[in-house]
């Protein structure tokens, strides 16, 4: 029988309709940038695919504050808040935006003005305002870009973080590093292209859902790899005992074989997914050992990254392990430092979070500068929302608590192919709305691609008739972001 006329006839009804819930172009092993993979590839590369335009960055490191800082305590200099004290907040600045139920109750919003000590950097001139709470960030505030302009549809985190992670509020969509893993593929055969680590904090911390690193309808090899601070990284690491190596790969053999069968009978594309993860997961067998190994580093890059580096787990043991990530070509590197929720006792809390993140990302960006990393390597550093300037709950002249605020918050990039030492976008007086140059999140996305080379609206997935990308039909790339 010709072989088509047999793929017709298993491919059932029942099959068809699976194929189409998981994406049709999926199941029969085509994707939306197949024209795109690499056709001069040697036999046992990694998958990397072309880009739609020259890159600037070749790797994403995401550093994700979860739990929204205050833009006001930390980027925002508002000195002429001081005056303000516990003054309500005019209407003509709320203009009756929409409030979380943690304080549309209130019978008043007292104005908070930050408490902490502003400078500039990297002179005092004409630099960069950043708190006192951040003096390590400000040293190295020659090669950072911020975004002051930021706004979100969200305003409470598990929808927030969804959206900033994925491009819509709604569970199920494929997360930006599951996009720049279908993307650009993999430049690592031994190291997923994505990997997740996490960090605990001092302060509120919201739920992390696996979800937030998931490759929602995109392949599963996509979705982001977490590494654990305790015990192996990756669990089931090691063999069993009396399992030699060569007993996995004829074992892991065995089961391709079968995966295949199982493939070319249902046409499911999951099933190839399985096959590709239990590959990477043998190779990473060999290659996590090594890369959380930190006994061959220097004594002055420990030294750099400060004095919890060497606490598995701790925000400066993520930092390190995320440059060595990425000089072995992970693309996508997210770390999530928890703690950000501050809605009572603010000032302690932000700088307990502060004195964690503060000496380690800076280091990051020395490190990566360092190594000629920089240039090719994009760092983001952002929340979900921002903070009030008014107090939740009781106001002193020493403490304050903030709610949660989607309309301005601020956010840094640095390298990569962004603007070195520039403020972008201005918010008004009561860092409450935004006054000049508004930037949305579809907006970052959409310029995070291009600086990876790729047009947010080409990297497309066609499923159940439709084609979806991260920016969903929004997004501009916004050049004056660029250098």
């Amino acid at each position: 029988m010709d072989p088509r006329e047999q793929r017709h006839l298993d491919l059932t009804r029942r099959r068809f309709f699976g194929a189409c819930a998981s994406g049709l172009s999926g199941a029969l092993g085509t994707v939306a940038l197949s024209s795109l993979l690499r056709a001069d590839a040697p036999a046992g590369a990694p998958p990397v695919r072309r880009v739609h335009h020259r890159p600037r960055a070749k790797r994403v490191i995401y550093l994700h504050m979860e739990g929204a800082p205050s833009q006001i305590d930390l980027f925002d200099h508002k000195p002429g808040l001081r005056a303000r004290f516990d003054q309500d907040l005019p209407d003509s600045i709320r203009r009756g935006q929409r409030l979380t139920g943690m304080t549309s109750g209130q019978d008043r919003f007292p104005v908070a003005p930050s408490i902490f000590r502003f400078s500039r950097y990297p002179n005092r001139q004409d630099g960069i305002w950043i708190s006192e709470l951040m003096p390590h960030t400000g040293g190295v505030a020659r090669e950072l870009c911020f975004v002051h302009s930021m706004h979100t549809e969200a305003i409470n985190h598990e929808p927030g973080i969804t959206f900033f992670q994925t491009g819509s509020q709604q569970p199920g969509r494929a997360s930006f590093g599951a996009w720049a893993s279908y993307g650009l593929g993999s430049s690592n055969a031994n190291l997923p292209a994505f990997v997740v680590l996490i960090s605990q904090g001092f302060g509120n911390m919201q739920a992390l859902s696996a979800r937030f690193w998931g490759s929602g309808f995109l392949p599963g090899e996509h979705q982001g790899c977490k590494l654990r601070s305790t015990g192996d990284p990756v669990l089931y690491l090691e063999d069993p005992p009396g399992v030699t190596r060569a007993d996995r790969r004829r074992m892991l053999d065995l089961v391709a074989e079968l995966n295949e069968r199982e493939a070319r009978r249902s046409l499911d594309p999951e099933v190839a997914a399985r096959v590709a993860q239990y590959e990477m997961a043998y190779r990473m067998q060999a290659s996590v050992p090594e890369l959380v190994d930190l006994s061959g580093e220097d004594e002055a890059t420990l030294e750099l990254y400060g004095p919890e580096v060497r606490k598995p787990g701790t925000f400066a043991a993520n930092c390190l392990l995320a440059r060595r990530l990425a000089e072995r070509g992970v693309r996508f590197v997210q770390l999530y430092m928890r703690g950000w929720d501050a809605h009572n006792n603010l000032p302690k809390e932000i700088r307990d979070q502060s004195r964690a993140v503060d000496q380690p990302q800076a280091a990051l960006i020395l490190d990566l500068k360092r190594r000629g990393l920089l240039d090719d390597t994009l760092v983001l550093w952002a929340g979900e929302f921002g903070r009030t300037v008014y107090s939740q709950g009781q106001l002193s002249e020493t403490n304050y608590g903030r709610d949660h605020h989607p309309r301005c918050f601020t956010i840094w990039m640095a390298g990569g192919g962004v603007r070195p030492g520039v403020s972008f976008g201005r918010t008004d007086d009561f860092s409450y709305n935004v006054v000049e140059d508004p930037v949305d999140v579809h907006d970052l996305h959409a310029t995070l691609l291009h600086l990876l080379g790729i047009d947010h609206e080409r990297l497309v997935y066609r499923r159940e008739g439709r084609d979806f990308r991260l920016t969903d039909v929004f997004g501009k790339v916004r050049r004056e972001l660029l250098a």
